[in-house]
């Protein structure tokens, strides 16, 4: 079960002067959880990792990790964080594998075999140049520094960047297994569907403002379901369009496709009724979700 909270923001606000970056943000991310951040690009999500690393400093309010600000942490509690920077960017002529050897170091050492564990999960040639490495593989690299020390807290920014569909996988597995070690993970993204598989909350955050924290479950609850039936029979529209909740209905003959806001008990009452030969309910996706949180919050700031 999650712990005691890991990060802590209260009323963190970060301006630029034409825009902020953040708006009076508090919210926590407990220990022992995979904590999914969404918004597109410029939503504010770096901005605040930024300020949780003390890589600039809030114009009011307080950032707070495993109990401190950042800036009074120091290198010990540098040392108990793994980042990832969304803006991840290797210049240096030596081999993956002796650029890895050298921040561990810095970190207090890390067995080789822990860095070769890790560069074979993710498919890393450690020999190759840094400076030959695809998008990809540099992440991979990314990736590795971030998880090599075993961190208690890993805060990473758009971590699947760059990765094909079988390394996004994977590293959902290793943050799954770091969850399982009890670490903490904060996971910054704008890909709904890898946040939806892997984390227990996920918070949106829209122009620099949270609009909403909630877990996965819930997430999904409030999420519409797309249906897809077909009958036997060709049917009547007028037999579905009293139904509560129901949206976006089209009968094309023997097929019926909607998407059902809310409670989908009428729905399925109603289509009881008739013979149906194929019926196919979609997976909320947190896409929908989030597209729905942006387009109702958007009077907020008019």
């Amino acid at each position: 079960m999650p712990g005691d909270p890991v990060i802590e923001t209260h009323d963190l606000t970060k301006d630029y002067g034409a825009v902020l970056g953040v708006d009076r943000l508090t919210m926590s991310v407990n220990a022992g959880e995979i904590f999914g951040f969404l918004g597109p690009n410029g939503s504010g999500k770096t901005t605040l990792i930024r300020l949780l690393l003390d890589l600039i400093r809030p114009t009011s309010g307080r950032a707070l990790v495993f109990g401190h600000v950042a800036r009074e942490g120091g290198p010990g509690l540098r040392r108990r964080i793994g980042f990832l920077p969304g803006d991840w960017k290797l210049e240096t002529s030596h081999s993956a594998g002796t650029f890895l050897e050298f921040l561990g170091r810095l970190r207090g050492g890390v067995p080789r075999s822990r860095i070769t564990d890790l560069a074979d999960r993710l498919g890393l040639n450690l020999d190759s140049g840094v400076r030959s490495l695809s998008r990809g593989n540099k992440q991979k690299v990314g990736l590795i520094q971030a998880f090599m020390h075993e961190p208690e807290l890993l805060i990473l920014d758009e971590p699947t960047s760059g990765l094909d569909p079988l390394m996004q996988q994977e590293f959902l597995e290793m943050a799954r297994e770091a969850r399982q070690q009890g670490k903490t993970v904060f996971m910054s993204s704008h890909v709904l569907s890898e946040v939806q598989h892997v984390a227990d909350r996920a918070g949106i955050i829209r122009n620099g403002r949270l609009v909403t924290i909630m877990d996965i479950d819930a997430l999904r609850s409030h999420a519409q379901v797309h249906l897809r039936v077909r009958f036997a029979e060709p049917i009547d529209a007028r037999a579905f369009s009293d139904i509560p909740g129901i949206q976006n209905l089209r009968i094309d003959d023997t097929l019926l496709t909607c998407l059902v806001d809310g409670e989908i008990d009428p729905v399925i009452k109603a289509i009881s009724r008739f013979r149906v030969t194929q019926f196919i309910s979609e997976e909320p996706d947190l896409e929908d979700l989030f597209l729905t949180h942006y387009r109702s919050d958007a009077t907020d700031d008019q």
